[in-house]
């Protein structure tokens, strides 16, 4: 299962989600897409406004600055992420 932990300067996305078999997994291909497209376009606009770690089955977001930006993007990354999880809720779990 993805577990997605949303904080105020932080957010964890963690593990995987055990749809489908690695390569194939359109769960994991999606909160991938989701997240590494939102981290790209916040470098890209606001680039001192996070830092991130990636590792395998890991990516990890700090928000060092807040601003209109990079606060409307972490928002719309979350909200795909959720309606991601009502869709597949036994593979993804936001809190």
């Amino acid at each position: 299962m993805i577990k997605v932990n949303v904080s105020k300067d932080k957010i964890k996305v963690n593990g995987h989600s055990g749809y489908s078999e690695s390569g194939s997994d359109i769960v994991c291909s999606s909160v991938s897409s989701i997240v590494i497209t939102t981290v790209n376009a916040i470098l890209r606009l606001e680039e001192h406004s996070i830092s991130y770690e990636e590792a395998d089955g890991m990516v990890e977001i700090s928000i060092l600055k807040h601003n209109h930006i990079v606060d409307t993007l972490v928002l719309n990354m979350v909200e795909l992420l959720k309606e991601l999880e009502k869709e597949y809720s036994k593979y993804i779990k936001i809190w």
